[in-house]
């Protein structure tokens, strides 16, 4: 079992790819000053931008087990998630 981050801030700190809203979200940048997520539905853009003050007023969502974040107009759903890579072989022999 893994602990939750204590905010939305630490745990994309610690992302490599976001689900938003039931989409998978591999492009995302976190600034000082904003959170920039995109993702495709079908052949739409989407494109989500949060402020610091957004990230830092989210919620997690302990029964779905993700962030709630809103924009000023709706809430949306924020799952962060850590990718596998696989090792080089190359690697393990340096090792």
């Amino acid at each position: 079992m893994t602990t939750t981050p204590e905010n939305l801030l630490a745990a994309l700190q610690t992302s490599d790819m976001l689900e938003i809203d039931g989409l998978h979200a591999f492009e995302f940048t976190l600034t000082e000053e904003q959170l920039n997520i995109e993702s495709m539905d079908g052949r739409e853009r989407k494109v989500w931008r949060f402020t610091q003050a957004q990230i830092g007023a989210s919620r997690f969502d302990e029964a779905l087990q993700s962030w709630v974040i809103n924009d000023g107009n709706a809430d949306h759903r924020i799952v962060t998630m850590s990718a596998f890579a696989a090792r080089d072989e190359d690697d393990e022999e340096q090792d």
